[in-house]
């Protein structure tokens, strides 16, 4: 007899597998004349055929289903496969596209965290990228409006964070947080991230699991475009999308 694998889904990006065992007919045919044996075997295969696997699909390139807003048109496509485009400016530290991925990293120099913005403006979007950390600690997709910084969605190999920025020209002013989870980035292992943006709220999603919704009226503003941030050595971007929301 064989017990075949049995998928089992757990959420849109997780499936748990059972192990797939085989048994012989004759072991199963004799199997009732031995009672001691009987009761041990039982709970081997019971051990056997219930013990799954959980793998989760995170990695490069994840179609990730939106769960927020509808995409519309496509404003912006990157596979890196040659030198950035004019609508890309490196403000700080190195930015680097490499064999259809951009590596950026932090120079001791500048000291200042590297940015790369790519001049999307937009209102409400949705960009979905893939990553990896490669020595970086902290990487961030970040949104100003015409008066600077407006909001970002940090990452560590921890956690995701999402929050207001404080606005630098008001003493007054801190920033707010709109939602954080646990996460585990591994070094090296590539993982999708998807950000969308609609009225006064944001949903941002992971391959791997995370998912934070958040909502605050200082959302809902014209944005300049999409900023890569990252501290240290080094982080690996590949395969950018973004997209207009369809009303």
């Amino acid at each position: 007899m064989s017990i075949g694998d049995l998928p089992l889904r757990t959420d849109e990006n997780c499936a748990v597998r059972v192990r797939s065992i085989s048994v012989p007919r004759w072991r199963l045919r004799d199997f009732h004349q031995i009672p001691i044996m009987k009761t041990k075997l039982t709970t081997v295969l019971a051990s056997l055929v219930l013990l799954p696997t959980i793998s989760c699909l995170a990695g490069k390139g994840t179609d990730l289903k939106p769960i927020l807003a509808k995409p519309g048109k496509v404003t912006a496509e990157e596979k890196f496969a040659g030198p950035l485009g004019k609508n890309w400016t490196v403000a700080k530290g190195d930015w680097q596209p490499r064999e259809g991925v951009l590596v950026g990293r932090e120079k001791a120099e500048d000291k200042h965290a590297a940015v790369c913005l790519l001049a999307v403006p937009n209102h409400d979007s949705i960009i979905r990228f893939s990553f990896k950390f490669d020595g970086s600690k902290t990487f961030a997709l970040s949104y100003n409006h015409a008066k600077g910084h407006l909001f970002r969605v940090n990452l560590t190999p921890t956690s995701v964070a999402v929050g207001l920025d404080k606005d630098k020209k008001d003493e007054a002013s801190k920033a707010v947080s709109l939602g954080k989870a646990e996460a585990k980035f591994e070094p090296g292992q590539w993982y999708t991230i998807q950000v969308e943006v609609k009225g006064d709220k944001v949903a941002v999603q992971t391959d791997n699991g995370v998912k934070i919704e958040g909502t605050n009226a200082a959302l809902n503003a014209d944005k300049t475009g999409y900023r890569l941030v990252t501290a240290g050595e080094s982080v690996t971007i590949a395969d950018l999308k973004a997209w207009e929301v369809t009303p």
